[in-house]
């Protein structure tokens, strides 16, 4: 899995658009088609990799890019070039305004050609996601194209039935488990992978700490 660097932003990007199916298991006919250049706010889940990454690798295309099992806060996000020092602050205060807190997945869901695992706290996600669109207004998650999208972790897309079938049998004998949300990453599209840039943290009880501690001026 990724770990989130230093803050000092992507490449320029100069590779061109990508999206066309290239590999037969994980280049599906859904896969998405994002440019360098794009980014995305999302919350790695690394406690699924042991039950869904193996499907993942075969039938999600976003996992042959870099990206591990996640719930998206916001996808496509801002450019990377509008990402300066000013809209990194005010995703970091942003996310700082929310509490961590702990999800559980304990059930399959689908989309039409997808097999996804629901959370728990779906309206923890939501808070989240709702408080960047209601800064950054023209950021709705997925372009506005599926109005208020429900949180999920996608495991499989472009597939038959009969393949969800199989691939949800096997995922229901690892549910359920719990993760720690404790922060937001921002990850970047060079034009080959995604990779992380850097990460928010939610509110804890020591960060809380370390504010109320912080002298006043």
């Amino acid at each position: 899995m990724w770990r989130a660097g230093s803050v000092r932003g992507p490449p320029a990007p100069e590779a061109p658009s990508r999206g066309a199916c290239t590999a037969p298991c994980a280049r599906t006919r859904a896969a998405a088609v994002y440019k360098a250049g794009d980014t995305a706010l999302v919350v790695p889940v690394p406690e699924a990799e042991p039950g869904v990454g193996g499907w993942r690798a075969r039938f999600d295309p976003l996992a042959a890019d870099g990206v591990p099992a996640h719930v998206t806060v916001v996808y496509p996000f801002l450019r990377a070039e509008r990402l300066d020092a000013p809209a990194l602050d005010a995703l970091r205060e942003l996310f700082g305004g929310h509490d961590a807190f702990t999800t559980r997945f304990q059930r399959c869901g689908r989309f039409p050609g997808a097999l996804h695992l629901v959370p728990g706290e779906t309206g923890r996600f939501r808070a989240l996601t709702r408080d960047v669109v209601s800064r950054w207004p023209k950021a709705p998650p997925y372009g506005g194209r599926f109005g208020d999208p429900a949180p999920h972790l996608t495991i499989t897309q472009g597939q038959e039935p009969d393949t969800l079938d199989t691939v949800e049998d096997d995922v229901r004998k690892r549910l359920p488990f719990a993760t720690s949300v404790d922060g937001v990453d921002l990850v970047h599209y060079d034009g080959d992978r995604w990779h992380a840039w850097t990460r928010f943290a939610l509110r804890t009880a020591d960060t809380v700490g370390v504010r109320a501690a912080a002298p006043q001026e």
